[in-house]
């Protein structure tokens, strides 16, 4: 399948925002900063290459792997290194800081990092030696998805009903004032990694057995929201919203984690200022306020009921994973890796105008077999579509099977037409099949 973008691509057209917004930028200076990369993998290498093309910066890289593990273009721009036993531990992370002074010429000034687990030690980090960024009480709240409720809650913002158990007796009472179906999972998790839907009361007692919990590790047991499931993405600068995006699901993480055989779309339309998303441009910003964003870019998923009311399910304090930074740089026409570095290192952010709709269909393994043995599907679908195709990582035989509901590849596709691109995403999981042995 080609990967170029399509020749029908009209000229960008300006986008009416839900306000007018300036754009921000503040005077750039050469900036200290360290990026925290735990291991070398790729999504963190894509941040970690974006932070060191930015101008006016020296950064250093803070990592479990030395610096021999990194590719030499990596190592070739890098100031400083400093190599950590445990990446989510504040007090290493906040040493590794103070020796990279003398590497860098000078205290580290920001300290930054993508994963969704290393907020609240970077955040800890940043308290110890008074560098800015996310406090520690706000990343609290975006990271304990139990505390992050209560929080929204309290504030008269919409979300699951919810209950933070430690034991099964505290479980069969939220289930009986709340009913069934309800989701159970980690209040810090990501990418729904052990969560499940509880549809009854003999299912909710195997998961209590399988995956029990306690007042070391309780968990997080919420009402099952029923409705179209999409994401919120959005950029916060001195505590005000100043940029936003909405994608759809198609079906929902929580639906294809449950169906080995159900291939993942995420859908970004054209246009996202009109009244089915308005709801969800009111509740987002004050969501972020009440949590204590103040700079950042966060990533968040929200419900759509049937009576068009919004329900916040979470939001994290982080890029978005599932290449859907790649489809925001897309549908924007910008670069938004690099967008997300300079605004966490230099405090500069302009907020890039919606110039087309793109998604991500997500090519996941069919089978019980752990490797993938065969590729079908992909003549037709270069015939049908190839167009359309800006970006695309198919799946190679021999590949060990995805754990995550991303699957083994994508392809990305855009077009100025929304409905094209969502026929062309729901086409592509049709034709291309991707065959586990």
């Amino acid at each position: 399948m080609r990967a170029r973008v399509t020749a029908t691509l009209e000229p960008p057209r300006p986008q009416r925002l839900s306000s007018a917004l300036p754009v921000l930028t503040c005077p750039t200076r050469m900036r200290r900063a360290a990026f925290v990369v735990p291991y070398r993998l790729a999504a963190s290498l894509r941040f970690l290459r974006a932070a060191l093309s930015l101008p006016d910066t020296r950064l250093a890289l803070i990592s479990c792997d030395p610096l021999e593990a990194f590719d030499e273009d990596i190592r070739q721009r890098l100031a400083g290194h400093w190599q950590v036993r445990n990446a989510l531990d504040a007090s290493q992370l906040a040493e590794a800081c103070r020796g990279l002074g003398a590497q860098l010429g000078g205290p580290v000034e920001r300290l930054v990092g993508i994963l969704e687990q290393m907020q609240v030690p970077l955040a800890q980090a940043r308290e110890a030696l008074a560098i800015p960024g996310l406090s520690v009480d706000a990343a609290r709240n975006f990271r304990d998805k139990a505390r992050m409720k209560d929080v929204l809650s309290a504030s008269g913002l919409p979300c699951a009903r919810h209950a933070l158990i430690a034991s099964r007796g505290e479980a069969a009472a939220f289930a009986q004032q709340v009913g069934f179906p309800l989701v159970y999972k980690p209040p810090a998790g990501a990418g729904a990694v052990d969560t499940f839907r509880v549809d009854d009361a003999g299912r909710l007692t195997e998961i209590l057995a399988a995956v029990p919990p306690s007042a070391a590790r309780p968990a997080l047991l919420e009402e099952f929201v029923v409705g179209e499931e999409h994401s919120f993405d959005a950029v916060c600068v001195d505590g005000r919203m100043v940029w936003h995006s909405v994608s759809r699901y198609l079906p929902s993480p929580l639906t294809v984690t449950e169906n080995d055989w159900i291939q993942w779309i995420v859908l970004l339309p054209r246009d996202i200022d009109g009244p089915e998303y308005a709801a969800i441009r009111q509740a987002g910003p004050a969501a972020l306020s009440a949590l204590g964003l103040q700079t950042g870019l966060v990533h968040g998923e929200w419900f759509r009921r049937a009576d068009g009311s919004v329900a916040i399910s979470e939001i994290g304090a982080r890029p978005p994973g599932a290449q859907i930074t790649s489809l925001l740089s897309v549908a924007h026409d910008t670069d938004m890796y690099v967008a997300w570095t300079r605004l966490v290192i230099h405090d500069t952010f302009t907020p890039p105008q919606r110039v087309r709709a793109c998604g991500a269909a997500y090519f996941r393994g069919q089978g019980s077999g752990r490797r993938v043995v065969a590729l079908h599907g992909i003549e037709q679908a270069q015939a049908e579509l190839g167009e359309l195709v800006v970006d695309v990582k198919l799946p190679e035989a021999g590949q060990p099977r995805s754990k995550s509901y991303e699957g083994e590849g994508y392809a990305i596709v855009a077009h100025p037409d929304t409905a094209v691109v969502e026929e062309a995403l729901r086409r592509l999981v049709q034709i291309v099949q991707v065959q586990l042995g």
